[in-house]
C-alpha cells in the first residue's frame, strides 16, 4: 500500500476531520504515515481523536510530513457543501510540489481548478477526485433484482449526520468475521472508499434517479462475488435529517430489512444547529423505520461529550426504554450484535 499523509488544516479535532478519523482508525488502501494539521502538531494523531496511541504523527506543515516518506496526500475533512477551507489550498499546493499525488473526497474537484491542474501536471502527479460522478454509461438503474436476494441486508442509519455510522458498520463487519461469519460491507461515501471498500458506490455524488440502481448493483454484485452470509450497508445523514434526509432508500431500494440506528444522546439538535430544528427522539425514529417496512434490531450510540459513566447509564437507560440491545461501538465494540446477526444468517438457511 502507498504511504499516505492526511491533511486537516487545523480541523483535526473537529467533526468536520471525520474523513481522517476514520483513516486514523484503519485503511485497507493506503498505510497512514502522519496527519498534517498546525493545531495539534507534535501530537499523536490516535490520542487525538479517542485517546489512543496509534504512532501516527501530527505535523505542522507539509514539509516536515515529508520526513516519512509520503507518496499520496489525502484530503481529510468533509465540509458542509464540500468546499475546500481556505487555508487548505496552500497546503495542497505545497504536496505537489513535493511531488506528491493528491487524493481528494470534497464535492469541489481539484482537477477542474486550472491552477491545481497545471501544478499537477509540472510536478508529474496525479489529482484523483473521488466524488466525482460516473458518466452515465457506467450508472446502473433499479431492476428489482434485488427482492429476490435471500442473503440477510442490514442498514446502519443514523438519527443524524456524522455520528459514525461508518465506524459502527466497520465495527459490526469486524464482529462478526470474529465470529466466523462472512459480513460484507456496502460503502456509501468517500470515506469507505478510501478505507479500502471494494462494494459500493459515494451517495451524495450520484444523480438522484440511479441511487437505487447503484446502491441495488453494489449489493448484488458483493453477493455474487462473495457469497456472504450477511451484507452492512453505510448509512448517510439521516431520515429526518433536513439538509440531506437519507436512509429510505437504504430500506427501500436496498431491500434491508434489518437497521442498526446510530443516536447521540446529547445532542439536540440536527447537524447542532438550532435553526435546522430539533432530532427527533429514538422511539419516533424506531416507528418510522418500522413504517418504512424494516425493523430496528439494535441501537449504537454515539458518546459524544459523555462521560464513561454517562456513556454507560445512556445504554443502560436506552435499553430499558427500547427492549433492545444498545451498543457502546468504541467503548466496547460490537460484539453484542453478534447472536443477532446470527439469527438472520439461520433464517437465510431455512428459506
Amino acid at each position: 500500500m502507498e504511504r499516505a499523509i492526511v491533511i486537516t488544516a487545523g480541523l483535526l479535532a473537529s467533526g468536520e476531520a471525520k474523513t481522517a478519523h476514520g483513516l486514523i482508525r484503519e485503511s485497507e488502501r493506503f498505510t497512514i504515515v502522519g496527519i498534517v494539521d498546525h493545531e495539534q502538531a507534535g501530537k499523536d494523531a490516535g490520542e487525538v481523536l479517542d485517546r489512543k496511541k496509534r504512532n501516527i504523527p501530527v505535523f505542522k506543515d507539509i514539509e516536515s510530513a515529508m520526513s516519512v516518506q509520503p507518496t499520496i496526500c489525502v484530503v481529510g475533512v468533509a465540509t458542509p457543501g464540500g468546499i475546500f477551507p481556505d487555508n487548505m489550498i496552500a497546503l495542497i499546493k505545497a504536496a505537489i510540489n513535493n511531488k506528491l499525488s493528491i487524493v481528494n473526497g470534497l464535492h469541489e474537484y481539484l482537477s477542474e481548478r486550472a491552477d491545481i491542474s497545471a501544478l499537477a501536471d509540472k510536478n508529474g502527479v496525479k489529482l484523483i477526485d473521488v466524488r466525482k460522478p460516473k458518466k452515465r454509461e457506467n450508472l446502473h438503474f433499479w431492476t428489482g433484482k434485488i427482492l429476490q436476494l435471500k442473503t440477510p441486508i442490514v442498514a446502519v442509519i443514523g438519527t443524524d449526520c456524522a455520528l459514525g455510522k461508518r465506524t459502527t458498520t466497520r465495527l459490526v463487519m469486524k464482529a462478526c468475521k470474529n465470529s466466523d461469519i462472512n459480513a460484507q460491507m456496502i460503502y456509501t461515501g468517500q470515506t469507505g472508499w478510501l478505507q479500502g471498500g471494494k462494494y459500493g458506490f459515494i451517495f451524495d455524488s450520484t444523480l438522484n434517479d440511479f441511487v437505487s440502481g447503484e446502491l441495488e448493483n453494489a449489493i448484488l454484485t458483493c453477493d455474487n462475488e462473495t457469497r456472504p452470509d450477511v451484507i452492512l450497508l453505510e448509512g448517510q445523514s439521516g431520515l429526518r435529517n433536513p439538509t440531506g434526509p437519507c436512509g429510505s432508500e437504504l430500506l427501500i431500494s436496498g431491500n434491508a430489512k434489518s437497521v442498526i440506528l446510530v443516536h447521540s444522546p446529547k445532542r439536540v439538535y440536527y447537524d447542532h444547529m438550532p435553526q435546522w430544528g430539533k432530532i427527533h427522539s429514538i422511539e419516533s425514529e424506531i416507528e418510522l423505520v418500522k413504517l418504512l417496512g424494516s425493523n430496528v434490531i439494535a441501537i449504537a450510540l454515539n458518546t459524544e461529550s459523555c462521560s464513561i459513566d454517562e456513556a454507560f447509564e445512556f445504554q443502560r437507560s436506552y435499553e430499558q426504554k427500547t427492549k433492545l440491545p444498545v451498543l457502546l461501538p468504541l467503548e466496547e465494540g460490537c460484539d453484542k450484535i453478534v447472536p443477532f446477526i446470527q439469527k438472520l444468517v439461520a433464517k437465510k438457511a431455512l428459506l
